[in-house]
């Protein structure tokens, strides 16, 4: 039998590129897309305070501790010494309170009882001379009337100053001392407040990490709560993904997954640390085929430190193949 070697060959490079076209058909695996991220820190203003230094840059490298900005002190300042006053006045109230009355004070109101006793008995002697005349009429009713009102009221003033002497001598009520250790504490917080809000007006990195933004530079004035500083903190960015509902399933906190960066022909490590249990709806980048109109949940992989160089906001891919602990 005779066989044509060109023939032969031809078929051979048929058969050859079928089997490339069927394996280019088949179904790819399942990916999902996200972007690189790192964790935000937003030093918010602590008052609205100018900006009168600026110690670091955009993109600068920070380590927690290190100075990044200032906010003009003088308002705060005079308000925390305001308000230290105001505590050393409320404790030297409270020691008043806890010595009691003075010697002094106990003398003087034995003095007035014994002037107001002295003026009660007169005012009674007269209205009791006042009496016998009253038979005969040698005294007018209205006398009479106006000595008894006298001496009355004589004998009130003495007892006031009996009553004034005995508070004095009996001391400082407990619910006064009370109320007083209780003005002081109010006033010490406030102190504490005051002082801790002028240390935080000199704005320090909580943790090592990169600036990403000064919103407001020297001679700014932000409002409170305003971001001053924001830092990119982390050792490398973290993957942040949209997963399909159809493969939810079988992604699991502690998964390794491969994840290509755009741009980057390697492909990276990545530990899965989190995804959510409520679903959103796929963000426009994220739309693959039919999983376009389904939910996704959200996770987040851990990179290694050889993704430490890669900036933040890079597309990503992740391919669920291989997903295993």
């Amino acid at each position: 039998m005779i066989i044509n070697t060109h023939a032969a060959c031809r078929l051979a490079l048929l058969a050859l590129g079928c089997t490339v076209f069927l394996a280019g058909c088949g179904k790819s695996p399942p990916q999902a897309l996200g972007t690189l991220e790192y964790d935000r820190i937003t030093m918010p203003a602590p008052a609205a305070e100018r900006v009168v230094a600026v110690s670091v840059r955009e993109g600068e490298q920070v380590t927690a501790g290190q100075p990044l900005l200032k906010l003009d002190p003088a308002h705060t300042q005079s308000d925390l010494a305001a308000a230290q006053a105001q505590a050393q006045q409320q404790q030297a109230a409270l020691l008043e309170l806890r010595v009691g009355p003075r010697q002094e004070d106990i003398a003087k109101a034995r003095a007035d009882l014994a002037a107001a006793q002295a003026q009660a008995r007169d005012a009674r002697a007269y209205y009791e001379r006042l009496l016998p005349l009253r038979k005969d009429n040698y005294v007018a009713a209205s006398d009479l009337d106006r000595a008894r009102a006298a001496a009355g009221n004589a004998d009130g003033q003495a007892a006031a100053a009996r009553a004034a002497l005995d508070l004095l001598l009996h001391g400082t009520r407990p619910e006064q001392i009370a109320q007083g250790e209780a003005t002081l504490a109010a006033a010490i917080a406030q102190a504490e407040a005051q002082k801790v809000l002028l240390a935080k007006l000199d704005v320090v990195a909580p943790r090592a990490g990169r600036v990403d933004s000064i919103p407001y530079k020297l001679g700014d004035q932000a409002p409170v709560g305003a971001p001053l500083v924001v830092l990119l903190a982390g050792d490398a960015p973290y993957a942040r993904i949209y997963v399909q509902e159809p493969m939810r399933a079988s992604v699991h906190v502690g998964d390794t997954l491969r994840v290509h960066v755009d741009g980057r022909d390697k492909a990276y490590l990545g530990k899965v640390r989190l995804i959510r249990s409520e679903p959103e709806f796929t963000p426009y980048y994220a739309l693959i085929g039919e999983d376009a109109a389904r939910l996704s949940y959200v996770a987040e992989l851990t990179l290694g430190p050889d993704a430490a160089d890669l900036p933040v906001g890079l597309p990503v891919r992740v391919d669920y193949a291989g997903a295993g602990p």
